[in-house]
């Protein structure tokens, strides 16, 4: 005769190892679906991290380093891909307390000169840009003008009267 079931962390030797499994809703065919679902993207997705894992990355080789496939006392010692990629936790730290103290006068100073040569660019780009607008605006005004002008020309020529001047444009003169 088989035991009944114990509860959860009876009988067991330490509480902290012990599982309970029992399941006392049966699972529908959707839960199932999903669940299915959920452990093949979570395989897939473990597979692709393990493939990856083993590949070199985008990572960029050293300038010290001897070009790929040379080997002998000119290629040095072999680092991986991850040494040369990633720095020790100290060197990060102090890394990281040299860069939150104040920066040095030079260092303002380069900071400061880039700021005012991209201002300096800045500046001139809209001038650029202000002076073709005023460019484009003259020119069309100048079109506008020569386009009244030959209106006026071709309307004081159709009623010209024979006169010249022609009377009309005389009529306050006596």
């Amino acid at each position: 005769l088989p035991s009944p079931p114990l509860p959860c962390g009876a009988g067991a030797a330490s509480p902290s190892l012990s599982v309970c499994l029992t399941v006392s809703v049966p699972l529908s065919g959707s839960t199932m679906r999903c669940r299915r679902l959920l452990m093949l993207s979570s395989a897939a997705s473990t597979l692709l991290l393990a493939v990856l894992s083993l590949s070199d990355g985008a990572v960029v080789p050293d300038p010290g380093s001897p070009p790929a496939g040379v080997s002998g006392p000119r290629a040095g010692p072999a680092l991986g891909p991850r040494r040369r990629l990633f720095v020790s936790g100290e060197v990060a730290s102090t890394f990281l307390k040299r860069r939150s103290k104040r920066s040095t006068r030079a260092e303002l100073a380069a900071e400061n000169r880039q700021r005012l040569s991209a201002d300096e660019r800045r500046k001139e780009y809209h001038e650029e840009q202000l002076n073709e607008w005023e460019n484009y605006v003259e020119e069309e005004q100048d079109e506008q003008d020569e386009r009244n002008r030959e209106k006026v020309e071709s309307w004081r020529q159709w009623h010209y009267d024979g006169l010249y001047p022609s009377y009309q444009y005389n009529r306050h003169v006596y």
